[in-house]
């Protein structure tokens, strides 16, 4: 389908103000531009709680901020989701995803996690690998204290957070650390090397093209191998057999969908229990910016469906019940 129409004028709108290339940006920049757009998330949903937390990781202290959905009381034990924002691995706080954060702990009724992975190129790959795999991994072993359910605990993301938290997803399976009940990757980058169709015939013109990615990576890699290392480009991983059943939610404009599709479908050939949504008419960031693009209310309504679908036993197939 066409874009939709809000959609449409924001992008004619940001047109107009000739913003240079993603390449011609210092870090600051980039990291302030990613907070103005993240300014249009519109009024914050109001939650029960807010907590602030605290816990020595591999690069110092790391914060983590805890959501309590509306409805539901401080110390309710409740399903539990690891989110890591996006931001391209070197922009994006707790604060600019503040809304999203909200939204999506209300929609699945999840307690949600928000973790403050290092940055680069002050900390550059693996450091927000590392800080991931550390918070899972405290946060499995606080699950009683932090009121999670301990076998419905999952990870989540967006953006290049969706591609941290699959990443981490893999490699706790593989090393059997920390079971997880889900995953939930909104818009998720999963390969860096293959040229998508989607990447081809979205390039420009859709808010995150090929200039804002390459941005990104010169910052965050220290080498131009790095790009094929399934840490950094999930899809290529040898085996997602074993992986938690998963939910993957793309864009219909957004470069990066096809790359979330694969994998989508290679977990379902893996027989991992998959959900795939694109959601129509859309771009990338759409769910940041509610306050412009209405939709992404019906949009967080349809993740924490899926979230909670991902929680429930699955269903034996027609005949059998």
């Amino acid at each position: 389908m066409p874009l939709d129409p809000k959609v449409q004028r924001f992008l004619q709108r940001l047109a107009a103000t000739n913003p240079p290339s993603a390449l011609a940006l210092s870090v600051e920049e980039r990291r302030a531009g990613l907070a103005q757009l993240l300014s249009f998330s519109g009024a914050p949903e109001e939650v029960a709680a807010i907590d602030e937390l605290e816990f020595p990781g591999p690069g110092g202290e790391l914060r983590i901020r805890s959501y309590t959905p509306l409805g539901a009381r401080t110390g309710d034990r409740l399903p539990g989701i690891v989110y890591f924002h996006g931001g391209g691995l070197i922009a994006g706080t707790l604060d600019t995803h503040d809304p999203i954060c909200r939204s999506l702990s209300n929609a699945s009724r999840c307690r949600l996690l928000s973790v403050d992975y290092r940055l680069a190129p002050e900390h550059r790959f693996p450091a927000a690998l590392e800080d991931g795999c550390a918070a899972l991994q405290w946060i499995g072993a606080h699950t009683a204290e932090l009121y999670v359910a301990r076998e419905q605990l999952g990870v989540a993301g967006d953006s290049a957070g969706a591609t941290l938290a699959a990443a981490v997803c893999q490699m706790s399976v593989a090393a059997g650390t920390v079971p997880l009940g889900f995953q939930f990757l909104l818009c998720p980058i999963m390969d860096l090397v293959a040229e998508s169709e989607s990447r081809r015939s979205l390039a420009h013109g859709y808010l995150v093209d090929r200039d804002t990615l390459e941005h990104d990576l010169r910052h965050y890699l220290s080498d131009e191998t790095q790009r094929a290392d399934p840490r950094v480009s999930p899809l290529r991983a040898a085996d997602v057999a074993r992986l938690p059943p998963t939910a993957i939610h793309t864009a219909e404009f957004d470069p990066l969908r096809d790359e979330g599709h694969s994998y989508a479908e290679r977990l379902e050939q893996a027989g991992v229990r998959t959900l795939y949504r694109c959601h129509p008419g859309m771009i990338h960031l759409f769910y940041g910016l509610r306050g412009l693009i209405t939709y992404a209310g019906a949009a967080f309504a349809e993740m924490g469906a899926d979230i909670r679908s991902l929680l429930a036993p699955p269903q034996p197939p027609e005949g059998m019940r």
